[in-house]
């Protein structure tokens, strides 16, 4: 039984929702369709709702609250340390995992025993991705990233992530084969922008050998 009283629970629920808030200003590298960057709230947004359409897709089922709910906290300790771009080096990059676990671990010391657990249970299953539902999260980790540079404007994106297109999303996707088609499907889109860009798309393949049976 929860002896923690209602009103203490009420009060360190709300001061984490205040470190939490956070995110919704914490921008990502990524742009939105109107040229706004986006957050990580929105990132998180996109993520469950993908999540909420392709789950039942999946050849193996997950249970779609541990899913969202593992989602939600995914990215909650870059309310504290802020977002890092999957291709970024240094030492922001290579502290970025311990410095999260301490971040993650003061979040979930703010909130009473039992929730804290919970919000930590989850994000380590994440990391881990060793369950249903965090190999699927981590997926969608990757692929809500190529949708969003689909949608925005080429002119944003780095030049490395021209090749990202061909690098990042497969291997998360290849246990499953609804996922191997959500990904080809998201390259066929993110391909197409970039040929009306006049990007050799041709010419990136050729140079990451990429297999001739992916989407061209």
């Amino acid at each position: 039984m929860n002896d923690i009283s209602d009103d203490s629970a009420a009060n360190s629920i709300l001061n984490v929702l205040a470190v939490a808030e956070r995110l919704k200003t914490e921008l990502r590298h990524s742009w939105l369709s109107n040229g706004r960057r986006e957050s990580v709230a929105e990132h998180t947004w996109l993520m469950c709702l993908m999540a909420l359409l392709c789950h039942g897709r999946l050849g193996e089922p997950v249970r779609l609250d541990r899913l969202l709910a593992m989602i939600i906290v995914h990215d909650l300790a870059e309310a504290e340390v802020g977002d890092i771009p999957y291709f970024e080096t240094g030492d922001r990059k290579d502290t970025k995992a311990a410095r999260e676990r301490a971040a993650f671990d003061r979040l979930a010391q703010m909130l009473p025993g039992p929730d804290g657990a919970m919000i930590r249970d989850l994000w380590d299953e994440f990391e881990h991705g060793h369950s249903p539902e965090a190999r699927f999260a981590r997926t969608l980790d990757h692929l809500e990233v190529q949708v969003q540079h689909n949608l925005a404007d080429l002119a944003t994106w780095e030049p490395i992530e021209y090749d990202l297109v061909y690098t990042k999303m497969d291997d998360r996707c290849a246990h499953d084969a609804f996922l191997r088609t959500l990904c080809g499907a998201i390259r066929l889109h993110a391909e197409a922008k970039m040929r009306a860009a006049s990007v050799d798309v041709d010419a990136i393949r050729r140079r990451l050998d990429v297999d001739s049976t992916r989407p061209a």
